[in-house]
């Protein structure tokens, strides 16, 4: 009996082991298979995966990044979104200026709206950054070019740098440069619209290069660079007077030193110079009304969502009343609702508000988008009557509106702490204070102050520039370059290759606006 049981165990161990052996057969065949180099490495690797399960057995759990380090990554991440939507504010420009000005002078005015970002890049790169942000004194930044390292995203007493007027954002310098980059190449492009369809486009190109280097940064840092106007009280969130007064400023004296264009004025009397495409000047208009919520909000510099949101309201609210009344004035006024004054309605709008938009209501946004809708219907045949020829109405929009824009900090401002994003880094309540929320004339003060100043040293360098470039290169092409159009004279090329053209140079009389342009231009054009 005990051997029948010892033999019953035999035969169970040896059918055991014929199923293990069938189950690693397929495996020894497998193996035989292969060469004897590879059968070589087989234990090599059974040993690094030995060692790749002792190695995360004997790691312990990573540290994760704390709270500080994610709102620096998200404050990072909406400012790059802010800065992306701002830059594509250069479609929009292209778009609109293009579509307001004639179809000979397309490429021209394509050309200058796309090197202009270019050139202010290096432009503000090299010096313009430093000038407008860098440690100095209260009239003009004197470190800080070419962009040197410092310890941001420190904040505060822990900065270590020479941009202490950016200490108050927690995001990294590129970010910051980033950012105010795309604000200095919104005041170059400004410019382009007023001096269109005339201008030589080698003294565009410097003059823009002078502008983003030298006199958008000074002003700049009166304002945003811990600046005397600072000091004194006065107040520009996103950029009324830093960015679209000063384009403004510096495009109404470059329109005045070039002269309106050939057939503006006809018998003394004011001659309209039809846009050659309102499909995309209105599609300009859409794309700026975009870039405007990287405009003012991004302006936040952090990623606050009461504050976001907030601006970006306001802002919407500002530019849809300004398109509104202008649409209700141009009807009454001159008999039709003109799409190129709901165009500049809408854009006054959101230019009247970037200066209040995070310290004012929603109903404040409201009364200064109605006042800026209807000082751009009545502002651009004002300078009609004064010879300004601006094809797009930017000094109208730009400079008039942000001043309107500017003024309006100091009428409809909540006060110090109105809004929970208004605050220092202590946690002091900062702001400003306006007459009709009782604030008196504390805070209006400064803000006439600030557009006076600004405009009188815009006006004083941009006067420099052009007369400087009208007496060594001469500002405006030659009457026969004007007449055959820009494209062809500059570019040596057409934008609607092909197409039917406008009139050629008999297409006007001789009037009183070309009367004083030589044929040569006023000066021999040699570049």
């Amino acid at each position: 009996m005990h051997k029948q049981k010892i033999n019953a165990k035999n035969r169970l161990k040896t059918a055991k082991t014929r199923v293990k052996n069938s189950k690693l057969k397929p495996f020894q065949l497998a193996i035989k298979r292969l060469s004897p180099n590879w059968q070589a490495c087989l234990p090599l690797a059974c040993l690094i995966v030995l060692g790749w399960g002792y190695a995360a057995f004997a790691q312990g759990p990573a540290a994760g990044p704390t709270t500080a380090d994610l709102k620096v990554a998200i404050d990072t991440l909406w400012v790059a979104i802010a800065a992306f939507l701002v830059f594509f504010m250069n479609a929009g420009f292209c778009m609109l200026e293009t579509g307001f000005c004639r179809q000979k002078n397309a490429v021209n005015v394509l050309a200058k709206n796309l090197i202009v970002f270019a050139l202010s890049t290096v432009a503000f790169w090299a010096i313009g950054f430093g000038l407008m942000f860098g440690d100095g004194n209260d009239f003009i930044g004197l470190s800080g070019f070419f962009l040197p390292s410092d310890n941001s995203p420190a904040t505060g007493e822990a900065y270590k740098g020479v941009f202490s007027a950016l200490n108050w954002t927690g995001v990294p310098l590129a970010a910051k440069f980033l950012f105010q980059l795309v604000f200095a190449g919104t005041a170059a492009t400004i410019v382009s619209g007023a001096v269109a369809e005339r201008i030589k486009f080698v003294d565009f190109l410097i003059f823009s290069l002078l502008l983003v280097g030298i006199a958008y940064p000074i002003t700049g840092h009166w304002i945003w660079g811990a600046g005397w106007l600072a000091d004194m009280g006065f107040w520009d969130f996103a950029g009324s007077t830093v960015v679209h007064s000063v384009g403004g400023w510096a495009a109404l004296m470059g329109a005045a030193f070039l002269g309106p264009r050939i057939g503006k004025y006809q018998d003394k009397q004011i001659v309209a110079l039809p846009g050659h495409n309102m499909s995309i000047a209105t599609l300009g208009c859409l794309i700026l009304w975009l870039g405007w919520f990287g405009f003012n909000p991004g302006s936040v510099m952090a990623a606050d969502p009461n504050a976001i949101t907030h601006i970006a309201l306001t802002t919407n609210m500002g530019g849809a009343v300004g398109g509104i009344t202008a649409t209700v004035v141009a009807w009454f006024y001159l008999g039709k609702p003109d799409l190129s004054m709901i165009i500049n309605g809408i854009l006054a709008g959101l230019v009247g508000v970037t200066a209040s938009c995070a310290y004012i209501s929603i109903g404040s946004s409201i009364v200064i988008g109605l006042i800026a809708g209807i000082l751009v219907v009545f502002s651009v045949p004002f300078f009609d009557k004064l010879g300004i020829d601006d094809p797009v109405g930017a000094t109208s929009v730009h400079l008039v509106c942000g001043i309107w824009g500017t003024l309006a900090v100091g009428l409809f401002s909540v006060g110090p702490g109105g809004y929970p994003w208004m605050v220092d880094l202590a946690g002091k309540p900062v702001g400003p204070h306006g007459l009709f929320l009782g604030g008196g004339f504390g805070t209006l003060i400064p803000q006439i102050i600030g557009i006076l100043s600004v405009g009188g040293i815009t006006v004083l360098l941009s006067s420099i520039f052009w007369l400087g470039l009208k007496a060594t290169l001469g500002i405006r092409v030659t009457r026969e370059e004007e007449l055959e159009g820009l494209d062809i004279g500059e570019h040596g090329m057409e934008a609607y290759s092909g197409f039917l053209k406008e009139a050629g140079a008999g297409g006007f009389s001789e009037d009183s606006s070309s009367r004083g342009i030589p044929r040569s231009g006023d000066l021999p054009n040699t570049l």
